[in-house]
């Protein structure tokens, strides 16, 4: 399994449904990376990004808001791939992404948290490590709130992939 996910903004006309396509849509020099993560186009998650995902796509706090929250890491429509062995890409249309934008923006990542907590914190070493497992946790919800607002703002959709 890999270790961290990618996540890209891409301007609907120039989003194909086509592996190919999205394979070479990922393949860049680490430079223009960190340039695309900077303007907020591109975001890596690290390994905590299947925990991250049960931040947001766990049970509730406010089950009106469920449809977003699955999209937020993990969720999207897959395009497969020609080696079905690896795993797809994901998609959000604009739309979703303005979705999730929104439901990060109002999203109380407290209570995310407190509902998350005792699932997540025997991973990173329990009790006496929550101050930096909660800070780590609410970086990147920071930083995905970023990247989906940044991407709703351009009305840009989302493709996601998790590198073999």
């Amino acid at each position: 399994m890999s270790t961290y996910l990618r996540l890209r903004a891409v301007p609907p006309p120039a989003l194909r449904n086509s592996a190919t396509w999205l394979e070479r849509l990922f393949e860049a020099e680490s430079g223009t990376v960190r340039q695309r993560a900077v303007r907020h186009r591109e975001e890596v998650l690290d390994k905590r990004y299947l925990d991250q995902e049960r931040l947001y796509a766990g049970a509730s706090p406010n089950p009106a808001e469920a449809r977003p929250r699955t999209q937020v890491v993990l969720g999207g429509r897959p395009v497969f791939r020609a080696d079905r062995h690896k795993p797809p890409f994901l998609v959000l249309t604009a739309a979703q992404a303005r979705q999730v934008a929104g439901f990060l923006a109002m999203a109380d990542f407290d209570a995310l948290w407190d509902f998350a907590r005792d699932e997540l914190l025997p991973r990173y070493g329990g009790v006496t490590a929550e101050p930096e497992t909660l800070h780590a946790f609410a970086a990147a919800h920071q930083e995905l709130r970023a990247f989906y607002a940044q991407t709703a703002e351009y009305g840009e959709a989302v493709v996601k992939w998790l590198p073999a």
